[in-house]
């Protein structure tokens, strides 16, 4: 049997928890977890720590300012200008990037992982935040009904009006983009996971590191379960490792779950490869 390092545990916990019972609480945890396996021997306690201290701060400053638009631009000012936090321009697709104990170090990180510093700060702060997951980008929306404006905390914490979030699309992609109006609806903590193991899996597999690639593949299966392509990937990642047994279990249960899969003439072939093994 299978010992699993205690982060790993960690990580299932939260990921088998029902969707209604998710907080910011265990989106938190759970990309500490992300962390820890990482760095198996790193003290959370230093970044739950220095959370408590900033959420301490900002309360304390928030308890000042009445009018809503205002505490926004003070928990922007404070990440931002007071304690330096930014995007990873120039190294953006390096995995410390969305590892959030590294960010709180280095203050250093990506849109998803900036912004999740605002929806855990926001909940402890008394001023909400949703994420919002925009193709390629990642913002957060203040969860007031009197404020119709989203934050790109990679970009200083901006504000940025409905018609903003498009014109911000077309400078990352470089050509003109539709913002259809499901870009602008929130995801919950668990897409927010799986959004941060995806760039993960992604930078891993450019990397070779295909141990890593699985690791990650993985989480994402345990956070959801029914999506034929993580089983698949497992399965693929677990062939390239020489894993024959689990690469068949994993590939098997694919197909089972995706009978019309456009692949599924390759995958057959692979597995009935690994039965003669």
């Amino acid at each position: 049997m299978q010992v699993l390092a205690p982060a790993r545990q960690k990580f299932l916990q939260i990921a088998a928890l029902p969707d209604d019972l998710w907080q910011g609480f265990h989106l938190w945890e759970g990309a500490l977890a992300i962390a820890w396996e990482e760095y198996p021997t790193i003290d959370l306690a230093i970044a739950r720590q220095q959370m408590d201290e900033m959420a301490a701060v900002l309360r304390s400053r928030l308890a000042e300012v009445s009018y809503p638009l205002r505490q926004v631009r003070e928990v922007g000012n404070y990440l931002f200008e007071e304690l330096g936090f930014r995007g990873n321009e120039a190294d953006y697709y390096h995995p410390r990037n969305s590892f959030i104990t590294d960010v709180l170090r280095d203050r250093l990180g990506i849109p998803i992982s900036l912004s999740l510093l605002y929806l855990v700060l926001g909940e402890r702060i008394g001023l909400p935040f949703a994420g919002i997951g925009l193709p390629g980008h990642f913002i957060v929306r203040p969860c007031h009904p009197d404020l119709e404006i989203f934050v790109d905390p990679f970009y200083g914490g901006e504000i940025l009006f409905p018609e903003d979030c498009g014109d911000r699309l077309r400078e990352i992609y470089r050509e003109r983009v539709t913002l259809r109006p499901e870009y602008l609806q929130p995801v919950s903590g668990r897409q927010i996971l799986e959004r941060m193991l995806g760039n993960l899996k992604g930078i891993y597999l450019q990397r070779q590191e295909a141990r890593k690639a699985l690791a990650a593949t993985e989480r994402l299966l345990a956070l959801n379960q029914n999506a034929p392509q993580h089983w698949r990937d497992c399965g693929l990642l677990h062939y390239q490792l020489a894993d024959g047994m689990q690469a068949k279990r994993y590939l098997q249960e694919y197909l089972g779950l995706a009978p019309e899969a456009p692949d599924r003439e390759i995958v057959t072939a692979l597995v009935r490869e690994l039965e003669g093994l």
